[in-house]
């Protein structure tokens, strides 16, 4: 990807930032930078309808300069380092590391469609011959916009119970709703008990392709999509043997029976019609009831199951694929910066500078990094934990790391004839760092950058799965681990977060092997 491209991309987004909080259009990623600084206390000045939102101006102010910089300079350079050409072509030998990167770009490419792929507005809703599009409205719809009386008509939409009543009333009303590939969001999307129908043989319950008899609650459903029960039982070898229990259309429970081995052995009944009309009430076929967390079940859209808070394990994965890159867009450029700048200066400038930053690394290096995330924890108010909280911390410790390579590159460089000539010419301490012996360092951070993103993603997973990481209102694959092996019966918790974690740490690893090689000075170099 050329610093053209590239520069074209920040731009874009910075644009669509500005323009989607002016116009009020929520744009796929671009609406992040805003609605952060809306979330978090610390990111804005004031609070209510008059509060700045100075991180989303900051933010989209800098990916604007970054990019004209970036497309500005792609001009006014000459034609490529020769060097560097053929490092890339070098990388683009090495096949693992190569199709390794165009996965992780494509995955990149998914996330940053965000609420287009996953979650539970409707990207449009066509309703008495109007379209309007909420997953890119900030104000969310009532139901009384779309003809929804009653308790519902000031609540949000449910754009999923609206898509089933739009297409029964299709010759009607002519309405219809598209929703995202994956119609569930990442959180704050707690689902009803999901269920299957149960078949009957020869007297005998399975679930659909189950050969042993099902064993569990079933129930016969006033409404599948809301979960509402008309008559639940107790199943046991496939036969009704246990209590039952019954509610009305209302809600209210009304019925009670024992079976024994599929007889019924006694009943109550304290409704207002007959016992015999309630029974006869009409309702769905008898469906074995899956408590969170559900196993999967495709037919209602849930491809992994659901965890134990009853959200969608897909769009769980979804959402913390999000996290963890919008985790290493913020944390790499700001680590580096600040790694890169103090050991380029340790190892030039020397002396008393070199020694203080050496014994403040060494003091800082030791403090048990686990203690001070859980001292910051407990300290910061729980409006105002999130991921820029979680980010600091981790900055705080992620810089030293470098600092040493550049320290010594620096060192070892500073006495070139290169250096002594621009000396000579007058440049200064800065533009020496930064113009001449920086350049020549590229190799060993981009080596780097590959192994710092797979460090980041292993410490957040880490400090979610352990409890001091980010808030509920994030989802985060450590606490989906974490959920995982709070219910090994839901095998499909643990299996899911271990082959996204390790899959993606694995593609990181196999790019990171391959930019090493391909960036070795030493592959075409000859000892005599």
């Amino acid at each position: 990807m050329s610093r053209r491209t590239i520069g074209l991309v920040l731009f874009v987004l910075g644009l669509l930032a500005v323009v989607g909080e002016l116009l009020t259009i929520d744009f796929p990623t671009a609406r992040w930078f805003f609605e952060a600084s809306r979330d978090i206390p610390l990111l804005k000045w004031k609070t209510g309808e008059n509060a700045f939102l100075w991180f989303g101006w900051v933010s989209s102010a800098v990916l604007m300069t970054g990019g004209l910089g970036f497309m500005v300079n792609s001009f006014r350079s000459g034609p490529p380092n020769p060097v560097t050409v053929r490092r890339i072509n070098r990388f683009k030998e090495i096949k693992r590391g190569y199709y390794s990167l165009i996965i992780l770009l494509g995955l990149a490419g998914l996330a940053a469609l965000d609420q287009v792929v996953v979650g539970k507005e409707a990207l449009a809703v066509r309703y008495q011959g109007k379209w309007v599009f909420p997953a890119f409205t900030p104000k969310p719809f009532k139901g009384a916009d779309f003809g929804i009386a009653g308790e519902l008509a000031q609540a949000p939409v449910d754009y999923r119970k609206l898509k089933l009543r739009l297409k029964k009333e299709k010759s009607i009303s002519h309405g219809r709703v598209i929703m995202p590939l994956i119609p569930f969001g990442s959180t704050d999307d707690t689902l009803a008990p999901r269920s299957r129908p149960l078949v009957q043989r020869e007297g005998i319950y399975y679930e659909s392709g189950n050969r042993s008899p099902y064993f569990g609650l079933a129930a016969n459903y006033h409404n599948v999509t809301d979960g509402r029960f008309h008559l639940r039982y107790a199943v046991r070898n496939g036969l009704l043997s246990g209590p039952a229990d019954g509610w009305d259309s209302a809600g209210e429970r009304v019925y009670s029976a024992e079976f024994f081995n599929g007889e019924k052995s006694n009943e109550k009944y304290s409704g207002e019609a007959t016992i015999e009309g309630f029974l006869a009430t009409e309702s769905s076929e008898l469906r074995a009831v899956k408590y969170h967390p559900a196993p999967p079940i495709p037919n209602a859209g849930n491809w992994l199951g659901t965890t134990s808070q009853g959200y969608d394990v897909l769009a769980y994965l979804y959402g913390g694929l999000q996290v963890n890159f919008k985790a290493a867009l913020i944390f790499i450029p700001v680590v580096y910066a600040i790694g890169i700048t103090l050991g380029m200066l340790m190892g030039y400038l020397g002396g008393w500078f070199d020694m203080v930053m050496q014994r403040f690394i060494e003091i800082f290096s030791n403090m048990p990094f686990l203690f001070v995330v859980i001292i910051f924890s407990s300290m910061v108010p729980e409006q105002f934990k999130g991921l820029p909280v979680i980010l600091t911390i981790l900055m705080l410790f992620g810089w030293m790391g470098m600092t040493y390579l550049m320290r010594t590159a620096a060192y070892r460089d500073k006495e070139r004839d290169y250096i002594s000539a621009a000396r000579v010419l007058g440049a200064g301490t800065t533009r020496i760092i930064f113009r001449h012996l920086l350049p020549n360092t590229v190799a060993i951070i981009v080596t780097l950058v590959p192994f710092t993103i797979s460090s980041l993603i292993f410490s957040l997973t880490a400090l979610d799965y352990l409890g001091f990481g980010l808030p509920p209102e994030y989802a985060t694959w450590g606490r989906l681990l974490n959920d995982g092996l709070s219910n090994l019966s839901s095998p499909w918790l643990v299996s899911s977060t271990f082959f996204v974690l390790v899959g993606l740490l694995v593609l990181i690893t196999f790019i990171g092997e391959a930019v090493r090689e391909a960036f070795d000075p030493k592959k075409y170099s000859y000892y005599r």
